[in-house]
């Protein structure tokens, strides 16, 4: 059973503490118990990025629960956020230019908000529907490529998408 720790009162402490160790992994520091290294894991990463995240160790048990990172104070959100976008990248595609071909595997030459690269995407099953007409497409590398509103993207790109949904 995992037990989940929230913050001790309404004044908006916490009953932990954040540190990077001499190695620059995230250190967390309770009265009482020994420390541990954590790791932050996202519960709803597109949907509520600062909701819910948790603190896990090295075997994935969670050590604390944070229902909401704004809410922390501003060191301990400063190292949870560095952290975290460490492991989140997930490119926003911005333009499809061209697909090599209407089967999979197919290569795409896009556009994104980090600059201009090929994906590979590997099957139709790799592109998944989000909420408000968004998609997460996972190219063969494992990249996360996110597209926040298919209506927003020019002609050109909607067109190879469609063939493609």
């Amino acid at each position: 059973m995992i037990k989940r720790q929230t913050p001790a009162s309404e004044a908006g402490t916490i009953p932990f503490t954040l540190s990077r160790d001499t190695f620059g992994r995230l250190l967390l520091q309770r009265p009482g118990r020994p420390d541990v290294l954590v790791t932050p894991v996202r519960s709803f990463p597109i949907s509520a990025p600062d909701e819910g995240i948790s603190l896990v160790d090295t075997q994935t048990q969670e050590h604390a629960w944070i229902p909401d990172l704004t809410q922390l104070p501003e060191a301990e959100k400063r190292l949870i956020s560095e952290d975290l976008a460490q492991r989140d990248f997930r490119p926003e595609i911005l333009r499809i230019h061209r697909a090599s071909g209407w089967a999979t595997p197919s290569r795409w030459d896009i556009d994104t908000d980090r600059g201009a690269t090929v994906l590979t995407l590997k099957s139709e099953d790799d592109i998944r529907r989000l909420p408000a007409n968004g998609l997460l497409i996972a190219d063969a590398c494992g990249v996360n490529f996110w597209v926040q509103d298919i209506q927003a993207l020019d002609r050109t790109s909607r067109r190879i998408l469609d063939r493609f949904l």
